[in-house]
């Protein structure tokens, strides 16, 4: 496999231009089975490989996971924060630093799969009462440059739950292959 294809597995992120009911669902479908589709994934896993890497200096399972837990709460707060403001530009933060603080490389995973649970069981609550209004919301992402709204900030955590499962399947796959 080469760099890309270990890095985006499932290739990488696009903002759709609109988005369908169809997809809305899907999105809202895939925020909600996120916990226990990664306590599914991480099922079985030996302390040795939690420190297995899907790729060449790219994050571990370990990593991983707390890197989900901090991510999702951000964006639940993204939500919140569009849902009560005008077109707030929301704030972004350092993932490579944050993986690096001893909370994001504990080999202890209960309290981020706990975060997981609670955060996507609040915010599955939030998307499913959204309204047509609601997904039209308007946010500013700074990193990206762009004006999004909460149907296409919603594609993008889909995805990004999805992009992650797919890192720690690599992971488990590699076998620590990666870990030189």
């Amino acid at each position: 496999m080469n760099m890309e294809t270990l890095q985006y597995p499932i290739g990488r992120f696009h903002y759709p231009n609109d988005v369908d009911e169809k997809q809305l669902a899907l999105f809202k479908e895939t925020i909600h089975a996120f916990p226990e589709d990664i306590t599914r994934a991480l099922n079985g896993l030996s302390k040795e490989a939690l420190s297995w890497t899907y790729r060449p200096k790219g994050w571990n399972i370990i990593q991983l996971v707390h890197h989900c837990a901090d991510s999702h709460i951000n964006s639940l707060i993204r939500f919140k924060w569009t849902l009560t403001e005008n077109k707030p530009t929301i704030k972004t933060y350092n993932e490579a630093d944050w993986s690096k603080l001893i909370d994001g490389n504990s080999i202890d995973l209960e309290p981020s799969l706990q975060i997981l649970k609670g955060i996507h069981q609040r915010w599955s609550l939030l998307l499913n009462a959204f309204g047509e209004d609601e997904w039209k919301r308007k946010l500013i992402h700074p990193e990206m440059k762009k004006t999004i709204n909460l149907a296409q900030l919603a594609a993008q955590y889909s995805w990004h739950c999805t992009h992650h499962l797919a890192h720690i399947n690599l992971a488990k796959e590699s076998k620590g292959k990666y870990n030189v």
